[in-house]
């Protein structure tokens, strides 16, 4: 799959959503909800109540996408559910939506360069 990379902004709500929303529903969720803007560029992802199927919307410029993903077996790794959003990487995301526990990805260390070469 194709995915966003680099410094996209990704927005996870840790609540479920009515999964029957479409993409207008989910936008006036981010604005009403969430408080942001949806046409921003940034990916606003949800979750079902069975934590087994995902949407993002995401401002690609031309217009609002909706992206859906659904499990076979298993379920995503959810953050805990309270009233607030959790801003995940690129990477991040892309291992959520692979199935994967996208906590277990950290971003680039820094390294030590040393000051002597032995």
């Amino acid at each position: 799959m194709i995915g966003p990379s680099g410094a996209v902004r990704v927005m996870v709500a840790t609540r479920p959503v009515d999964f029957r929303k479409g993409v207008d529903g989910l936008a006036a969720l981010v604005r009403d909800a969430i408080g942001a803007d949806p046409f921003s560029g940034s990916i606003y992802v949800f979750r079902s109540k069975r934590a087994d199927r995902i949407k993002l919307v995401f401002w690609d410029g031309t217009g609002l996408v909706l992206v859906a993903k659904r499990l076979e077996s298993g379920a995503f790794h959810w953050p805990a559910p309270r009233d607030s959003t959790v801003h995940l990487s690129a990477a991040q995301l892309s291992a959520l939506l692979e199935g994967l526990d996208w906590r277990r990805v950290h971003g680039l260390r820094p390294v030590v360069t040393p000051a002597v070469a032995s």
